[in-house]
């Protein structure tokens, strides 16, 4: 805008006070915007001319392109502000093609040597003496200080007076309510303390404030990141009114809930007001004060439970979902602060800042539960899951004193992650997902807790539910492609991939998702495409390194496969990652049990652990060294596995019946076998790890057990399981034996040509194959026997 001095302008009932940037009607201030109030500005102070819409557009978004709708959005607010809608005179004239005239004659009022008008009474200071706060249209003796002195000790109580009349004002032209599907953006609030600690944090409570409805659907922190991204600002942008209105508009969301805080004197007068995105009309506002900093919480989360039944959601709700802030959070501000900083950044993915955020906000209130929950976690997500149980049990511990919604939370992701009590954590889930339908990552949790306990179609459910929630997170995108690959429905996981890149939205985990889907559709050029995209970048390339070496496995090319592995360990230690670092190896230790490499198997299973007892790490060493013979030393493990984690439903079901049976095999005892891995049927097809897994390992050591005790059928049935499932076994080693073992089977059976069938095909796979294998050996000796 023109850099024009300071000014007071009257017209009609209107009084424009240009250094106090306020419109007052009859002495009551009209809320407007920033730019709605430079747009006012600039054609008052050009009254009875026509202004040109490309000289307004200059003259309020001077360093800024906008598209014209803008102005043409501010025009149609300050008609409203100036009440042309309710049958008043007209004071902006559009003039077609051309501009706008601003038709009222102004008066421009003159002002005193120290700058306030002389016809107006100067502002008292506010506060100082412990007075209280004057009405909006209380008047004072000429005799105060001056205008330029009370503006710098009072401005933050200018700006709540003017929020508190504006609602008075506008109340009777409120919009209907939201409803349960409309979709509200948050913004940031105003802070005229000039005290940073107030900064993003009244934000961040609000927003754990207004999650514990289960009504109201704020806007996520992704989609808002990517509309900002699509309005050409970092994802870091602060949510200004203004800019929470565009992302409103642009997301066909319902509302914006803004808020500000001022402080008058020591006290702090605060206030919310939601406004329909799309008109700017008041739906529905809310003031309260704190007696001192230490309270402000407790006001913000007084206003909050007004605000929520203002705009729709029912007494009985927040009554029943509305724990005080201070609870929910921290009565710390500076923790709430540091907790706001470490989700910020935790959102746009810098996961060692959030830590070292999360770690500050803990140290200023070590009974700041969500802050464990934030930690625990960042921990969890770099795999470092022994930190993360230790942070996430104090959360847990911590539980009593937060809200219903977190409560929940802390018991859901304890479930999940620190005891792995699939069964608990898929009942806190489906809790949750009932108060609070419309989360889309409580979705997510329930579609992951699906794949442990081998409910497949459950799981896709649950994810195409939390895309649609939330169509701006890769992640959601990445789940459904593992969704659909789970259930060998290719085609469809590779649309879904189209749909997020579609979208813009990439991440290294839809590529080496992708690359298990082009093993699957033995696409040798999709695999080499996919892993090109996380090749060289550190903390991605090693998932798909060790993928590599799988795949160099299930074609017998071992030499290989240890190669990758090698590379697979390195790429994850570089990035501190020892215990990633040591299920590489523990993996890798598996296969070359099975292909006979016993030694090979015994020494790579005892680096494993000298790396790392991770439950992962330990459960596929001992599973390996039980193969290659070393029976105490297999079970030894096991005891202290089932000892460590008694509630782990893999460990239970999967990992303790794979090491007994294992150990049975080696042992010459193929009935124990066979009974110990009786109870592993309910969870048999379940998912062992996110990242290195061992699924179906019951399955193919029971057909083991079988084809031991002299039960071909029986054992060509477990191994005809394996093969039924491919997205399941992608390219894990046991994919590729299963044919070899099936073969085994139908000769034990006396079926020579299916056995011969079953061989070939083997053969064919490992073509490839490493010639010093010794299953290979033992294979082409037991194929001549069948002729």
């Amino acid at each position: 805008m023109a850099n024009e001095s300071n000014g007071l302008y009257e017209f009609g009932p209107f009084r424009l006070d240009a250094a106090q940037r306020l419109l007052l009607r009859n002495d009551c201030p009209i809320p407007l915007q920033p730019k709605a109030f430079e747009t006012l500005l600039v054609l008052v102070r050009n009254s009875e001319k026509v202004v040109l819409k490309d000289d307004l557009l200059n003259a309020v978004w001077a360093d800024t392109f906008v598209q014209e709708s803008n102005l043409t959005q501010n025009i149609f607010v300050l008609r409203k502000a100036l009440g042309e809608h309710d049958g008043g005179r007209r004071y902006i004239i559009t003039v077609p093609g051309r501009g706008y005239r601003f038709a009222e004659k102004v008066r421009t009022l003159p002002e005193t040597e120290e700058g306030a008008p002389e016809d107006q009474p100067a502002v008292p200071p506010i506060g100082a003496t412990g007075e209280s706060l004057p009405g909006a249209t209380e008047t004072v003796r000429k005799t105060g200080p001056s205008r330029k002195k009370v503006f710098a000790v009072s401005v933050g109580a200018l700006v709540v007076v003017l929020a508190m009349a504006v609602f008075g004002f506008l109340r009777s032209h409120r919009r209907p309510k939201l409803t349960d599907k409309d979709t509200v953006v948050l913004a940031d609030f105003a802070n005229a303390t000039g005290d940073p600690v107030f900064d993003g944090t009244m934000r961040q409570g609000l927003s754990i404030q207004l999650e514990q409805s289960p009504f109201l659907n704020l806007l996520s922190d992704q989609r808002i990141g990517q509309t900002l991204s699509l309005m050409a600002l970092p994802k870091g942008t602060r949510l200004t009114s203004e800019v929470a209105r565009e992302v409103c508009q642009r997301t066909a969301s319902a509302a914006v809930i803004s808020g500000y805080i001022a402080q008058v004197g020591t006290r702090y007068l605060l206030t919310l007001y939601a406004v329909n995105c799309s008109d700017g009309d008041l739906l529905a506002s809310a003031q309260a004060q704190a007696g001192d900093k230490n309270h402000v919480l407790d006001a913000l989360g007084r206003m909050t439970a007004e605000i929520r039944t203002e705009l729709g959601e029912s007494l009985a709700s927040v009554q029943k979902l509305d724990t005080p802030l201070e609870n929910v959070t921290t009565p710390s501000l500076e923790a709430l602060q540091a907790y706001s900083l470490g989700h910020q950044a935790e959102v746009q993915g810098h996961g060692p800042e959030a830590a070292s955020f999360y770690e500050r906000a803990i140290s200023l209130d070590p009974k700041f539960a969500m802050a464990y929950v934030g930690l625990g976690i960042i921990y969890f997500n770099a795999d470092e899951t022994s930190r993360a149980a230790e942070n996430l049990q104090k959360a847990y511990q911590l539980r009593e004193r937060v809200s219903e919604r977190e409560r929940l939370g802390i018991a859901l992701v304890y479930d999940a992650v620190v005891t792995r009590n699939f069964e608990a954590a898929r009942t806190s889930n489906l809790l949750f997902t009932r108060i609070y339908p419309r989360d889309a990552r409580a979705l997510s949790n329930l579609a992951t807790i699906d794949t442990y306990l081998g409910r497949y179609d459950e799981s896709l459910a649950a994810n195409q539910e939390a895309l649609r929630l939330n169509p701006a997170v890769v992640q959601n995108y990445s789940n459904l492609v593992i969704d659909y690959m789970y259930l060998n429905r290719l085609q469809e996981a590779r649309a879904i991939a189209r749909d997020a890149k579609s979208r813009n939205l990439d991440s290294p985990f839809l590529h080496s998702n992708l690359y298990l889907v082009a093993f699957l559709a033995k696409d040798r050029a999709g695999m080499a495409r996919e892993a090109a995209e996380v090749m060289g970048k550190p903390g991605s390339e090693d998932l798909v390194l060790c993928y590599e070496a799988d795949t160099a496995a299930y074609g017998g090319q071992f030499g290989l496969a240890r190669q990758m592995t090698a590379r697979a360990a390195d790429s994850a230690l570089r990035t501190g990652n020892k215990e990633t670092t040591a299920a590489y190896e523990a993996e890798a230790a598996v296969r070359e049990a099975l292909a006979g490499n016993l030694t090979l198997a015994r020494r790579q299973a005892n680096r494993a652990l000298a790396l790392s007892k991770g439950r992962d790490v330990v459960a596929m060493s001992a599973i390996s060294l039980g193969l290659a013979g070393e029976l105490a030393q297999a079970n030894r493990l096991g005891d202290d596995l089932g000892q460590r984690f008694p509630e782990d439903t893999v460990v239970r079901y999967n990992s303790l019946l794979a090491i007994r049976a294992a150990t049975a095999l080696r042992g010459g005892d193929a009935q124990r076998a066979i009974e110990a891995l009786a109870a592993a049927a309910p969870y048999e097809t379940g998912q062992t790890s996110q990242d290195v897994s061992f699924a179906l390992y019951p399955i193919y050591l029971r057909g083991e057990a079988y084809l031991a005790a002299k039960q071909g059928p029986a054992a060509g049935a477990e191994f005809q399981k394996i093969l039924n499932h491919p997205g399941l076994v992608q390219n894990e080693l046991i994919g590729a034996l299963a044919h070899l073992e099936l073969g085994r089977a139908y000769a034990m059976a006396h079926e020579t040509n299916q056995a011969k069938a079953a061989y070939e095909y083997f053969f064919a796979l490992w073509k490839g194959a490493d010639s010093d294998l010794p299953i290979v050996r033992q294979a082409r000796v037991e194929y001549a026997r069948l002729d």
